[in-house]
């Protein structure tokens, strides 16, 4: 049975990426790929130089491997994570399956979140309401399992801060944001709504669906648009 949580809702600001938000995958050591995924928007990573399995995946997008805007995207990011992280939330157990939550700002009580079956996150009919959720350890996702928007929620207003790594389990569908400080890993057959972004280590893909949301709203204000390929 589903239980519905609110977290500290009252005027949650965005996180704003930055140029980060041109980025559907950015990583900072290597990107790996295996199979036929798909990333619409741009790839990017920073400071290493290793991407490979592009063919046979395909960035409907532009790469950036090492260059600056990669360096100045990597940079917003870090920005955008310090500033999510420092956020005062709501306390909530582990398991996010079977659950439905309205805007705000949740974090693990024991510092990392799963979810297995559904989360679903509910808008409650406001286009801009912002979702974030603050794991101090890890993000794991189990197989078949799903995040569902709601009532008006956006993909680009939901936002996963994860101190070390997120794991996405084979064909679960995930939206929003991953910001991780480390690596994550996207297993067979997944498909992200969102952003995987990981801070200080690997991104690593395997026929996977990821597509950077067209528009949201930025910590400046609630209700203001960007497309995913402007920046700043």
């Amino acid at each position: 049975m589903s239980s519905t949580d609110s977290g500290t809702s009252a005027a949650t600001a965005a996180v704003s990426l930055g140029t980060a938000a041109q980025f559907a995958v950015l990583a900072a050591s290597t990107i790996t790929n295996t199979g036929p995924t798909t990333v619409t928007g741009d790839l990017g990573l920073s400071p290493g130089t290793s991407v490979t399995g592009f063919p046979p995946g395909v960035v409907n997008g532009t790469q950036h491997v090492a260059d600056a805007v990669a360096a100045q995207a990597k940079t917003d990011l870090g920005t955008a994570y310090d500033d999510a992280a420092a956020r005062v939330s709501t306390t909530t157990p582990v398991e996010l399956g079977g659950t439905t939550k309205t805007p705000g700002v949740y974090e693990s009580l024991a510092g990392t979140f799963g979810i297995t079956g559904a989360l679903t996150l509910d808008a409650q009919g406001d286009p801009g309401a912002v979702f974030v959720f603050k794991a101090a350890s890890t993000l794991i996702t189990a197989s078949a399992s799903s995040v569902n928007l709601v009532n008006g929620a956006r993909a680009d207003n939901v936002f996963w801060i994860v101190g070390s790594s997120a794991t996405l389990g084979t064909y679960s569908i995930l939206r929003g944001n991953i910001l991780a400080v480390a690596s994550i890993t996207v297993t067979t057959g997944v498909t992200i709504e969102g952003r995987a972004l990981a801070r200080n280590a690997a991104v690593t893909l395997d026929s996977n669906t990821i597509t950077a949301p067209t528009g949201g709203v930025l910590a400046a204000g609630r209700h203001s648009v960007r497309s995913a390929g402007a920046s700043d």
